[in-house]
């Protein structure tokens, strides 16, 4: 099973920007697509974001395209969430997945991801 620990969360005002990273450990995350999820307090898990393998495919909740680009870095092992024009509704507990369902990137669903992260808070000041 894939390791995988987030990092870059934090607090930040209406209006700013984060990057998150996600790294894996001990296993190569490039044969994975790998997605972004969060949690908000009292709310379900949200998907926000998924890359595929190779990065040449990406997909976004509604709510955040536009403002949010996930990346990935096959040689660094790493994929990156960059959130700019943050809002205080991105508040939320945010993790990495890996997953090696064979599915396109638009389909793909919570249930498809097999490795997550702990999360890194993202806190955002109105």
């Amino acid at each position: 099973q894939v390791q995988l620990v987030e990092s870059g969360g934090g607090l930040v005002q209406t209006g700013g920007s984060l990057r998150l990273s996600c790294t894996a450990s001990g296993y190569t995350l490039s044969t994975y697509a790998m997605g972004w999820f969060r949690q908000a307090p009292g709310k379900e898990r949200e998907f926000v974001a998924a890359i595929s393998w190779s990065g040449g495919y990406t997909n976004y909740v509604d709510s955040v395209k536009g403002r949010f680009t996930i990346s990935r870095d096959n040689a660094k092992n790493t994929v990156y969430l960059q959130m700019n024009s943050l809002k205080p509704e991105d508040t939320a507990v945010y993790a990495c997945a890996a997953s090696d369902v064979i599915r396109p990137i638009r389909d793909l669903k919570s249930p498809d991801f097999g490795s997550w992260g702990q999360g890194t808070q993202v806190t955002v000041s109105s």
